[in-house]
């Protein structure tokens, strides 16, 4: 009997057409889809920086339709106009978290509807589970590639139509199957550059499309001492060592970034430790109701260890807090927060500030 149509999500590289392969070799009905998300001026092809023409070269391989489907407009809105007020705010953007969770799977799950499709599959190395009626979101096999840190956006309703087919596979596994099956996403190497910025170069991005915002001001340190110059607060994140052009006699790190008076602020590694982090547009993946305190180990960027912490709401102003067990560096607003349960992710969010140790 032939299992129901499944659309993919199909990039062009390796992970996203060995999960078509994979499902279509269980006796799925595949469909291939690609976001078009951005196509910046100077490309000759509609399609991302993360998305390339070989999609359409995998999809003829393995025999399956393809769609191309236009995102452009709500990307713009809702990816890169908060990209650029972001940095224009000192603020650090996660802009793959926000595509993923407000462009990305409403758009394919919309489609996969629309295309008579039960379920949505993606590349990510991630799996799901089903127990007691409710579906779980888990690390991927190789903890080296597991991108359920990217996934956190995602609630039951969601889960239940999504397919991981590669996360119980290593990534090595995943380049075996497609030179095995001479797919032509086997000799492209991976994409890490930011999918609507030229050639990664997002400082040139900011001074194109947004240089009234890239002010000039000063560089202090964490006692006010001006100590040089800045060329705007987009040119810096928090815990930046390298290109300050500044020197204090010790190792110096950008401790923060102060909007109000456009300096970038400077000081030793003591300065970047935080014992916590406030976060908002908290997501849980399946908490229906949570209001009681509880101990989970949270992420505060994608390649860093896990650290165990007390999570817990404000009952009153409904405002998210992490209490670290072991004090953390370079904890920066605007990036992404997740908490996990073991390999199991229980929801996260954004960071809107960092608490430091001796905050009561």
């Amino acid at each position: 009997m032939t299992k129901p149509r499944v659309l993919v999500a199909m990039s062009g590289g390796v992970d996203s057409s060995v999960a078509a392969l994979l499902l279509q070799e269980r006796g799925f009905e595949v469909v291939g889809a690609t976001l078009n998300n951005w196509s910046y001026e100077g490309r000759q092809e509609p399609y991302n920086e993360c998305c390339s023409l070989e999609v359409r070269t995998v999809c003829q391989q393995l025999g399956i339709e393809h769609h191309l489907i236009d995102v452009g407009t709500e990307f713009k809105q809702k990816v890169v106009d908060l990209f650029l007020r972001d940095y224009a705010l000192g603020i650090t953007p996660s802009p793959c978290q926000r595509c993923n969770r407000w462009i990305r799977f409403p758009s394919l799950l919309a489609w996969a509807e629309k295309l008579n499709c039960a379920y949505l599959a993606t590349g990510h190395h991630a799996r799901i589970t089903h127990t007691d009626g409710k579906y779980y979101l888990r690390k991927g096999l190789d903890p080296f590639k597991d991108q359920s840190y990217y996934l956190f956006g995602l609630g039951q309703e969601e889960l239940r139509k999504i397919l991981l087919p590669i996360g119980d596979y290593p990534k090595q596994e995943i380049w075996k199957i497609a030179r095995e099956h001479q797919l032509v996403s086997a000799r492209k190497p991976e994409s890490m550059d930011l999918c609507f910025i030229p050639n990664g170069d997002y400082r040139a991005y900011m001074r194109d499309h947004a240089n009234e915002s890239v002010r000039p001001g000063e560089i202090v340190t964490t006692e006010g001492k001006v100590i040089g110059q800045h060329e705007g607060l987009a040119h810096y994140t928090i815990g930046q060592r390298k290109g300050l052009g500044v020197s204090v006699g010790e190792r110096a790190y950008v401790v923060s970034l102060d909007r109000a008076k456009n300096q970038v602020v400077i000081g030793s590694e003591e300065h970047l430790l935080a014992s916590g982090l406030i976060a908002s547009e908290v997501n849980f993946v399946y908490l229906e109701q949570w209001l009681e305190p509880m101990l989970v180990e949270v992420k505060v960027r994608y390649r860093s260890v896990p650290v165990r912490a007390r999570l817990s709401v404000d009952k009153n102003t409904g405002e998210f807090r992490l209490d670290f067990e072991q004090l953390q560096k370079a904890v920066t607003p605007g990036q992404t927060v997740v908490f996990y349960k073991g390999d199991c992710v229980v929801g996260g969010g954004t960071i809107e500030s960092a608490l430091k140790p001796n905050r009561q």
